[in-house]
């Protein structure tokens, strides 16, 4: 016995000039909204990727700022980190770095990552060779890239959770950017007193070193350090520092 199928019957709408009028106006007011929804997305992206770019998602721009704070305490991997103190005062004459005054042309920093060493060179010879910390809880970006400021130090904050961190006073920072990762970003090579892991990926993007190289290669690097804060210029261009992931040289 054949079973019955029953098919729902819809009622079409009289053609009318209401309904006509009514069927416009819902498909008019539903591109409204769809042109909307698109245009909120267009003006949110570039906002949204840059912020996802940043090193220090909770101090990206705070981060690109001179901060000297020797009574802050420190948070990494959720642990309380005792914070170096700065004498700013103290550090005002300092004597001269061998290499620092060469030209700036000579000088060029390379960071291997596969290796997770770094070598400065001064022309051809090699003024520093050190092990750093790059990225692990974010990545750090490959590319030739150039220093556009030195600041004596400052707070850095990101993350969430178990990677959270809070870290007043990060010494001699480096930042560099080039036409694809923006200075906004706040990508640099930065001292780290927090951890003691280097050769091992440890960032959440910048570059740790340890306070000792950094220091060095702060005063060594270009543009020539000119008080707490130096900024790249014409006359005062940085040096380039060229970030790869290869086999070590």
């Amino acid at each position: 016995m054949r079973r019955k199928t029953s098919h729902r019957k819809f009622r079409k709408l009289p053609q009318t000039k209401e309904n006509k009028y009514l069927l416009q106006a819902v498909v008019i007011r539903y591109f409204i909204s769809l042109s909307i929804t698109l245009a909120l997305v267009a003006l949110m992206y570039p906002l949204i990727s840059k912020r996802s770019l940043c090193a220090n998602t909770l101090s990206c721009v705070e981060s690109l700022k001179l901060k000297v704070e020797n009574d802050e305490p420190g948070i990494f991997n959720n642990r309380k980190i005792i914070v170096p103190k700065i004498n700013s005062a103290a550090e005002k004459s300092k004597p001269t770095v061998l290499g620092s005054q060469s030209q700036q042309n000579e000088k060029h920093i390379y960071v291997n990552l596969k290796t997770q060493t770094l070598t400065a060179y001064d022309g051809d010879k090699v003024f520093m060779k050190t092990l750093i910390s790059s990225g692990l809880w974010g990545k750090t970006p490959q590319g030739d890239f150039t220093i556009w400021v030195k600041l004596r130090s400052t707070r850095m904050s990101g993350g969430s959770g178990s990677d959270y961190y809070d870290l007043p006073n990060v010494p001699y920072v480096m930042f560099f950017s080039n036409d694809k990762v923006p200075a906004s970003a706040g990508f640099s090579l930065h001292g780290a007193y927090w951890h003691n892991n280097f050769g091992h990926a440890m960032s959440h993007g910048c570059i740790n070193m340890k306070t000792t190289d950094v220091a060095k290669l702060y005063e060594w690097a270009t543009p020539i350090t000119d008080g707490s804060v130096t900024h790249s210029s014409t006359n005062n261009p940085g040096t380039k520092v060229t970030i790869y992931d290869g086999n070590a040289t």
